[in-house]
């Protein structure tokens, strides 16, 4: 069973305020806590557009949705990249062809981290494959853990996974592969190991997270997948649409921060420009002034949440 334990969802039902006869996009699925709380918010003259990358996420929360009786979602097995494109082939034509709001929580589900074959984890010896789905593009894990220059591969440790010792843990995986390619979880977190000192192995956190976050990221084009979503909002939503952004580290959420800041504001010509010659107006409003986090009460039930950072905004 494909098992995810949603975040913050109370905080982003209430930021999003669907409505009756809303059309509202989650537009990364996972267990779909999310998009069934939204399915009977807007009702049977309302509509959900559900996206998500893994297939096996789609079919369990179409399952839920015959459970609860909600005849209200459009399920897509696609990247939320292609929001727009879903909306202007699949909505055009109808009276709801705009959006009320979105939501998207980034990263990892708990679903895809207990999967094994995924290869999310450096918990157990596992295949090394950390994409979300089957519509990947050409990168592939084990491709980029192999065949990816010394250089480059620190960089992209450097980069995702704000990883410090980069450089040493890209020599140790060329060294590594030299003599056999890297196919599993276990011999990654085996090269990291040793390329890192013993302080940092007995560190609180797992030495191996921030090389295993990067590669993920790398794998899944997350990062420009965010950016490429954010800057079609302005064409597919609604007057008072409201978005709302969860993320669970630091890259996603200054993403999503800058682009409300940016997207908030009238002129973003840089200080030392007299006049203002941009011509940027702002369309958006933001709502948190700062990012909301988990309740203690949250986090005791579920830790993953420790790390989640909500941001909402609205449209004028």
């Amino acid at each position: 069973m494909y098992n995810h334990t949603p975040v913050l969802l109370e905080e982003a039902i209430e930021y999003l305020n669907p409505q009756p006869g809303d059309l509202i996009a989650d537009c990364t699925l996972g267990g779909g806590a999310y998009t069934i709380e939204l399915a009977k918010r807007v009702g049977k003259s309302g509509q959900v557009i559900a996206i998500d990358l893994d297939e096996t996420a789609i079919k369990h929360a179409k399952l839920k949705s015959v459970k609860e009786k909600l005849d209200n979602i459009s399920f897509y097995h696609a990247n939320f990249r292609e929001l727009e494109k879903i909306i202007k082939e699949d909505f055009s034509g109808s009276s709801q062809h705009r959006l009320a709001g979105l939501v998207f929580d980034l990263g990892l589900s708990s679903g895809q981290l207990q999967d094994r074959s995924r290869g999310f984890s450096f918990q157990t010896d596992d295949p090394l494959n950390m994409a979300f789905g089957s519509l990947i593009g050409e990168k592939r894990t084990e491709e980029i853990v192999n065949a990816t220059p010394v250089g480059e591969l620190a960089s992209i440790l450097r980069e995702y996974g704000e990883e410090r010792f980069a450089l040493p843990i890209a020599r140790s995986i060329a060294y590594v592969r030299r003599a056999k390619p890297i196919t599993t979880t276990g011999e990654l977190v085996a090269a990291i190991a040793r390329a890192v000192p013993g302080s940092y192995r007995r560190s609180r956190l797992h030495f191996a997270t921030r090389t295993f976050q990067a590669l993920r990221i790398a794998t899944n084009e997350e990062l420009d997948n965010l950016k490429i979503l954010l800057q079609s909002l302005k064409n597919i939503l609604l007057p008072g649409a409201r978005i709302v952004a969860v993320s669970f580290h630091s890259l996603e959420d200054r993403i999503v921060k800058q682009f409300f800041k940016t997207e908030s504001r009238d002129c973003i010509c840089p200080p030392s420009v007299p006049v203002c010659v941009c011509g940027h107006q702002a369309w958006l409003k933001i709502l948190t002034k700062k990012a909301v986090g988990a309740s203690p009460a949250e986090i005791a039930a579920n830790p993953r949440a420790r790390s989640a950072k909500l941001r909402a905004a609205i449209t004028i």
